[in-house]
């Protein structure tokens, strides 16, 4: 029997309209030294949604954008998952709002998925198992998050990092991007080190006035993201190289039969503690976050595209997908151009 190849056969990408770089950051903080947070971060300017747009906005312009380059796609689609942690509603989910802006029809299954990082490795592996499974045969993954709205404005140590984007995926039978392999993991027990605390329904009271001082004289607030960077940074460098030299080893491959590894866009001080781990040459790791930040689902996706648009990929040639952060959690994809 012929193996059917299951692969990501179109990918588009929206950023936010708005721009805020690093010279706009020192002229409200001219307390940062934003010089070093460049060189650490790799960002110069990020995306940012302004006020009144949402997660949900910039995915459905973002999967305008698939639709207009791939016509009749969306009439074939039969499942919809999509990826944020910044919903529009508590409830109803942003797929179920995305399925009715987009008028698909009442037989295509939608849902969320709460994942950041890693959101993206997660969506196209369950897009696979459902093809493979014949529940669907064209899945639209979503990719989306504002996380511009969940950072303190005063906290150096995460805003220069983010920018705010949505990415539009179709996974289907396809020889274009195949889906080789994959294979995910989960540190639920370390979920303190990256963690919003208010919001949900353990502490569901926002407190504006509940600010303070970390050791190493941080903002930290309970209604904003808290990262612990070096604790979250140095657990990553122990088990994503770890999944990636497994998935090869299931696969019969080396890390040397790789050409390219797109690693979600964390840091360049994270790529470069990565790629060291690795022990690959720079060239074979994609760093293209200097005007983006680090898009949270959608980074590796805009990668991807950006990658394609550029002419860089070539027939045969072996990328890794690696996703990590929020959870703790990691996904890892083979996939062959």
């Amino acid at each position: 029997m012929h193996k059917q190849s299951i692969g990501i056969s179109s990918i588009d990408y929206y950023l936010a309209p708005s721009t805020l770089s690093n010279e706009d950051l020192n002229k409200q903080n001219p307390s940062w030294n934003m010089d070093r947070a460049t060189e650490r971060s790799g960002v110069q300017s990020r995306p940012i949604a302004p006020d009144g747009l949402t997660a949900l906005d910039l995915s459905y312009e973002a999967v305008r954008r698939l639709a207009q380059a791939n016509p009749g796609a969306l009439c074939r689609v039969d499942a919809l998952i999509y990826c944020t942690q910044t919903p529009d509603y508590l409830l109803p989910s942003n797929s179920n709002l995305l399925h009715g802006l987009l008028n698909l029809p009442s037989q295509v299954m939608a849902f969320d998925i709460n994942h950041a990082c890693s959101g993206y490795p997660y969506a196209i592996g369950i897009a696979k198992s459902l093809i493979l499974s014949r529940m669907a045969n064209q899945v639209l993954v979503v990719t989306a998050d504002t996380y511009s709205r969940l950072i303190h404005p005063l906290d150096r140590s995460v805003r220069p990092l983010f920018g705010d984007a949505a990415s539009a995926s179709i996974i289907s039978a396809s020889d274009h991007l195949i889906i080789e392999d994959q294979s995910f993991g989960t540190a639920g027990k370390l979920a303190s080190r990256f963690i919003v605390e208010n919001g949900g329904m353990r502490h569901t009271q926002k407190n504006v006035n509940e600010v303070h001082l970390d050791s190493d004289q941080r903002v930290r607030s309970p209604d904003h993201i808290q990262m612990d960077g070096m604790g979250v940074l140095s657990f990553f460098n122990k088990v994503v190289p770890t999944s990636i030299q497994d998935i090869l080893a299931l696969n019969k491959l080396c890390i040397e039969d790789v050409s390219y590894f797109v690693l979600h866009q964390a840091s360049q001080l994270a790529l470069d503690s990565l790629r060291k781990s690795l022990g690959v040459p720079s060239e074979k790791v994609i760093i293209d976050m200097l005007d983006t930040g680090n898009l949270v689902s959608s980074s590796i996706p805009v990668v991807l595209k950006r990658s394609m648009v550029r002419g860089l990929f070539k027939k045969g040639d072996r990328i890794i997908l690696g996703g990590f952060g929020v959870g703790l959690s990691w996904g890892t994809v083979l996939i062959t151009v």
